[in-house]
């Protein structure tokens, strides 16, 4: 059985939305802050830069495993838990663990520290906060 194997000629694209493949895979989501300065999009259109912005965000929040560990880090006692707690209660595998929390600090929803061999995480409160308001009156 031979690969499958992208053809070219088949595959004809006329009008491709390559402006949000960029944006989310070649820039980190937080170093445009679009969702702090933006009024909710219940009350006034979205530019395009803000759409995308957010769009990048809700993706990464659309995992259920994402929604846990970000749930778990913030009910945590002192609102932070190591990577090394998290693999038991959201039954994945530390590699798996590991990629989400990976996808959660690159949106800008949680901050990482390295201590010694393991690394330490925490909400970034703000940052939730700048997208809930985005979202519409609380």
């Amino acid at each position: 059985m031979t690969p499958r194997r992208f053809d070219e000629r088949r595959y004809v694209v006329t009008r491709f939305d390559v402006c949000q493949y960029v944006v989310v895979n070649a820039q980190p989501l937080d170093t445009v802050d679009v969702v702090a300065c933006c009024s909710p999009i219940l009350e006034a259109p979205l530019s395009e830069e803000a759409a995308v912005e957010l769009a990048g965000v809700l993706k990464v929040l659309a995992d259920p495993a994402r929604l846990r560990l970000l749930s778990l880090i913030a009910a945590a006692g002192d609102g932070q838990a190591c990577a090394c707690d998290l693999n038991e209660p959201l039954e994945r595998t530390q590699a798996t663990v590991s990629h989400h929390l990976g996808q959660l600090v690159k949106a800008g929803l949680l901050q990482r520290e390295q201590r010694g061999r393991w690394a330490w995480f925490r909400v970034d409160r703000q940052r939730l906060d700048a997208v809930r308001q985005l979202l519409g009156p609380q």
